[in-house]
């Protein structure tokens, strides 16, 4: 496999780390830079590298652009929302054949139900079939739902992100699509910004009737660069369970950096 996307998306990753000096931050601010419910603007910039899949000499990479944007009530949502857009950049190597491009496009919108306390947020999605090769994407419009739970205290934060989408439009001849998938997240943190981490995705396709459930183990490190907050890390995720169907990895290296532009709960 061609592993030089993966190697320039690390070493993006890692320019961008010493952009400014280090400052301290306090739990609260620590915590803002991992909560998917943060009501503030954020941009990421993540990587998984999956080098090893079960019984096949498939190889896959991928590079999400992902940015999140808070929206005010209005006359037609009278709660806070927040914005999350993902688009990936992604290398799949089969064995026969090699492809690097874009993915397909995923939004959803998180209407922020409770703030205080357990947070919860829950809105719909879609993903668009804009993959520039079949190989990096499913071909179909889905649409589904997007649901999220988060449980903040000052030695870190508990959550779960789930999201469901079904498949309704596109190419006729690419299969249905229908997914679910369930994020827990579970962050600890240490002295002086550092933090432990588990964010493995759990993924069923319920169209074929397949699933695998990785479990990571990582750590991270949050530190302020001028105003922005600022937070990266490293994970490796190991599938811990698996079926004997679809194409699935056993070994996923997860690495990001993800900047906060407001503190937690600013007005």
């Amino acid at each position: 496999m061609n592993i030089l996307p993966s190697l320039r998306s690390l070493a993006f990753l890692a320019s961008l780390s010493p952009l400014l000096a280090m400052a301290a931050v306090s739990s609260d601010e620590a915590n803002s830079s991992n909560n998917p419910l943060n009501p503030a603007p954020g941009l990421n910039f993540q990587n998984y590298y999956s080098p090893d899949f079960y019984d096949t000499d498939y190889q896959r990479n991928d590079f999400l652009l992902r940015a999140a944007s808070p929206l005010p009530p209005n006359a037609v949502v009278p709660v806070p929302q927040i914005l999350r857009a993902t688009l990936p950049v992604s290398t799949v190597d089969t064995g026969f054949q090699s492809e690097t491009g874009l993915g397909d496009f995923n939004i959803f919108d998180i209407f922020l139900l409770k703030t205080k306390g357990t947070q919860l947020g829950i809105g719909p999605l879609i993903t668009a079939p804009t993959a520039s090769d079949d190989l990096l994407g499913t071909g179909k419009w889905q649409a589904g739902l997007a649901a999220v739970v988060v449980q903040p205290s000052s030695k870190g934060l508990f959550a779960g992100l789930l999201q469901w989408q079904s498949s309704f439009a596109g190419d006729e001849n690419r299969a249905d699509v229908q997914t679910l998938t369930v994020q827990p997240l579970i962050i600890y943190n240490l002295p002086d910004g550092w933090y432990l981490r588990s964010t493995g995705i759990w993924t069923f396709d319920m169209a074929n009737n397949h699933h695998y459930i990785p479990m990571g183990a990582g750590a991270g490190k949050v530190w302020k660069a001028g105003s922005v907050i600022m937070n990266g890390f490293v994970e490796p995720q190991w599938t811990v369970t698996h079926d004997d169907g679809g194409v699935q990895p056993s070994f996923v290296v997860f690495a990001g950096l993800n900047l906060t532009f407001s503190s937690f709960g600013k007005k």
